[in-house]
């Protein structure tokens, strides 16, 4: 990184965080702090949505999945604008009208404090260990690229979003995030023009899109009820529905937001604005990295993209076999070069022709992921605490290695505005849910000036939690999939919870208290044991709460069970 890198990457960075701090100081009461005075308009309400969701971890994992796996994670995002449909009808109307400040506050009035106690505390830990999670995330991923201390990362990025958030609360999320996805969607853009122009210049991008349909990239429908397989059409739109439903219906951290608008109106808007444009910009991001797998069908591109793991193979005694590996993935490459610009120009050959090219590309491709396998056998070998999985490193490679200075920075300053930005919501939702739903409900009735002082210190202490679980936070098969296997363990019992609530008026507490731990164990189960793809947890424990609940409500009622509320 040169100069102007950092003073790019550092200038966006204290802008970010002085412009929060001096745009929403001086909150005094908690209807201020925690739902940000309602004066949200719906653009605001859906960026800050968006931006919510949209962690570091979607602009490093998201680019490395497409680059290996192709567009099929789109589908993962097909049951977000159903679920939004349902939100904006069922769950904001109930809000707006019980004037709750979380969404756990509504489950008291419906069932009681046990209930609404259990579910802020399920919340608490799959929240808290996210929050941990998208610290964590790029701060592993620039050490690793960039040789900067982990430790330091991990501290700087946690402290930068506890200081706008300690100070204003849900209004300094929502006035941030809104400048964070300015910068993020057009450090996007200029990535993507910019490997478009760093193509061989008989190479277009619809060529490059041929190429990449011919190598599988853009196969994006699944059909299949393959249950090996984690991304299909079905998947995505049952299992991503209901995760959906539970995540921006039940989350506090994106409860939330939308809480904070103007009216039931202004929060819907958002919500469907979020809708609209959640699908097309997963897909937009996943293009991108497809380009970069494009990118370097005629570039030189590393046995394994994670540098630490290199380095570790490269200084053990499987160096000279290594060696060998990255020799054989250069000579693949060369001959990648030349079969790309054949296949790209096969309008001058004949169909056979064409054909056979396409063939060669797949076969050569499989040659190169069998050469990556082997390479990343020989770094386990060399050495088994080395993160071997280098999905999460393909993105950060290109921007470090191909662009221009003053760029690296931008590009950067968006993957930390991306952590920044999710983190703040999470730690915001964190000490909203401590404060309103543990510590008020139960300490009795103070001055507004005490709970707004007692947020700030529960943002404080779960900033200072997020930060310790980034420091002890091990890498996974994907960041990206392991916030959403976190929150698939929790979000279905939760969502059958809020279901039971809104729609099965005969269900009392007690029945629906027993059947979410039931559930909650039969899930980790579920889990530990691999029978189900994560997704389908979803549906899973959001049918099992229910059926569990009206079972036992059921022989309640017929006298074999007392387990009537009171």
């Amino acid at each position: 990184m040169q100069i102007i890198d950092w003073i790019i990457l550092a200038g966006t960075l204290a802008f970010i965080v002085a412009y929060g701090v001096y745009k929403t100081r001086g909150s005094k009461n908690v209807q201020d702090y925690i739902r940000g005075g309602n004066e949200a308009r719906w653009w605001t309400v859906g960026l800050s949505v968006m931006a919510t969701q949209a962690s570091a971890i979607t602009f490093l994992s998201t680019p490395g999945q497409a680059f290996h796996d192709g567009m099929g994670f789109v589908q993962f995002y097909f049951g977000l604008p159903v679920a939004m449909i349902i939100i904006c009808m069922v769950f904001i109307p109930i809000y707006y009208r019980l004037e709750v400040y979380t969404a756990y506050e509504y489950l008291e009035s419906r069932f009681d404090l046990k209930t609404r106690t259990l579910t802020a505390f399920l919340f608490l830990i799959q929240r808290g260990l996210a929050a941990g999670i998208t610290i964590f995330a790029p701060a592993i991923i620039l050490s690793a690229v960039l040789g900067w201390n982990l430790t330091t990362l991990n501290i700087l990025i946690g402290v930068l979003v506890t200081i706008y958030t300690v100070s204003g609360g849900t209004k300094a999320v929502n006035v941030t995030q809104k400048q964070q996805m300015a910068v993020i969607f057009f450090g996007m853009v200029v990535a993507l023009l910019l490997i478009i122009q760093y193509l061989p210049e008989e190479i277009s991008f619809t060529k490059a899109l041929e190429i990449a349909g011919a190598s599988g990239k853009l196969d994006i429908l699944d059909f299949s009820f393959d249950l090996d397989n984690r991304y299909t059409f079905w998947s995505g739109l049952i299992g991503g529905t209901f995760l959906a439903l539970s995540y921006f219906g039940t989350d506090q951290s994106q409860v939330q937001r939308y809480l904070s608008g103007r009216s039931v109106h202004e929060s819907q808007l958002g919500l469907i604005f979020n809708g609209l444009l959640k699908v097309p910009m997963q897909f937009f991001i996943l293009l991108v990295g497809v380009m970069v797998f494009v990118f370097y069908q005629f570039n030189y591109s590393p046995l394994h993209f994670n540098p630490a793991a290199t380095k570790a193979v490269e200084q053990s005694a499987f160096a000279p076999e290594y060696e060998q590996l990255q020799g054989e993935l250069r000579t693949i490459q060369e001959q990648k070069q030349e079969i790309s610009l054949k296949y790209a120009n096969a309008g001058k050959f004949s169909d056979g022709d064409r054909q056979t090219f396409k063939a060669e590309m797949l076969d050569l491709n499989a040659a190169e992921v069998k050469t990556r396998q082997q390479g990343t056998a020989i770094i386990s070998k060399a050495n088994t605490t080395v993160e071997t999985n280098d999905k999460d490193y393909v993105f950060i490679h290109f921007i470090l290695n191909n662009l221009p200075r003053g760029l690296i920075g931008l590009l950067l300053a968006v993957i930390l505005s991306a952590a920044m930005s999710s983190t703040a919501s999470e730690l915001n939702a964190l000490a909203s849910t401590t404060m309103i739903d543990l510590y008020k409900r139960n300490v009795g009735e103070k001055s507004e000036t005490h709970y707004v002082r007692m947020s700030k210190w529960f943002t404080l202490m779960w900033g200072a939690i997020a930060i310790g679980v980034a420091s002890v936070a091990n890498l996974f098969d994907n960041l990206i999939q392991l916030v959403n296997i976190i929150g698939s363990i929790f979000y279905g019992n939760v969502l059958g919870i809020f279901l039971l609530a809104f729609f099965v008026k005969y269900v009392k507490s007690n029945a629906v208290f027993v059947a979410a731990f039931i559930t909650q164990a039969v899930i980790l189960v579920v889990y530990f044991m691999d029978l189900l793809p994560y997704l389908w947890l979803n549906l899973l424990g959001c049918a099992l709460v229910m059926s569990i609940a009206v079972i036992l409500q059921s022989f309640s009622t017929s006298g074999n069970i007392d387990i009537n509320h009171e």
